[in-house]
């Protein structure tokens, strides 16, 4: 609501500089409280307030004793061969058995039982070696769960951006429901550049448009952006609409939150 004020301040205190220019206020692309997933304790934080941060880089870690022990007993039980080796050598040696009993009933040397009990014996060994590899794979299927249970513990960056506050420390309990974050991160790169226009400009601000962004100092300069979004509601109270513009921001050269130009 304050973000709009001041875009509304800011198009009705001054009529475009020219035919085609307005003024815009330049605004982080999105801003995020990143908290855990699941509930647990802090061990360490790997970010500062104004630290650069990557897509998927390790915000903060929690203590994950029994995770760790979960995974290394599931990675255990997975490569353990005793079970299926001895359903496999089980299975080889009825095999041989039925083989040979049914041979030997064909010359009338054994009875159509005995052939019988030697085949079911076989099948019966089968079935002991699938039910050996359903294990195996269940074995490595929760091999799986443990590490996605461990990478819960800890917290990723889920942007390219800046640390604008780190509340929570080493030690504090968080979770998901949690009223404080564990620290407060802003895209910015790209940016957002927002417009609130009179309603008289309407139609003449297209989607794909691209714009020339010019802030206030110290930045300065001129810089491409694109117009992605022109609100199709109007705003009746005030008579305007709003449109925003991506604007590129490699190495973070320009702030947000700075006041600009824009001329198409």
């Amino acid at each position: 609501m304050f973000r709009a004020v001041i875009l509304v301040a800011l198009c009705l205190a001054a009529l475009p500089a020219g035919a085609d220019e307005y003024d815009c206020l330049v605004e982080a692309r999105q801003r995020l409280e990143i908290r855990s997933q699941v509930e647990g304790v802090i061990e360490s934080v790997q970010v500062r307030r104004g630290d650069s941060i990557k897509k998927g880089q390790l915000i903060a870690t929690l203590a994950s004793g029994p995770e760790r022990a979960a995974l290394e007993l599931a990675r255990s039980r997975a490569t353990m061969e005793g079970e299926l080796k001895t359903a496999e050598a089980k299975l080889d040696l009825s095999k041989k058995k039925w083989e040979r009993a049914d041979e030997l009933h064909r010359k009338n040397f054994v009875s159509s039982n005995a052939r019988d009990e030697a085949e079911a014996e076989f099948r019966l060994a089968s079935e002991q070696l699938r039910a050996a590899q359903e294990n195996r794979r269940l074995a490595e299927l929760e091999v799986k769960r443990a590490e996605e249970v461990l990478a819960q513990r800890g917290i990723r960056s889920p942007v390219t951006g800046l640390v604008v506050d780190v509340v929570l420390r080493p030690g504090e309990l968080t979770s998901s429901n949690q009223k404080d974050p564990i620290a407060r991160l802003m895209e910015v790169d790209p940016l957002s550049v927002e417009l609130i226009l009179p309603v008289r400009e309407h139609g003449k601000i297209k989607l794909g448009q691209v714009g020339q962004v010019m802030p206030e100092v110290p930045v300065g300069g001129a810089y491409a952006a694109k117009v992605e979004v022109v609100d199709r509601m109007l705003d009746a109270a005030s008579g305007t609409f709003g449109v925003r513009l991506r604007l590129p921001n490699p190495g973070n050269k320009i702030p947000a939150g700075v006041k600009c130009r824009v001329k198409f």
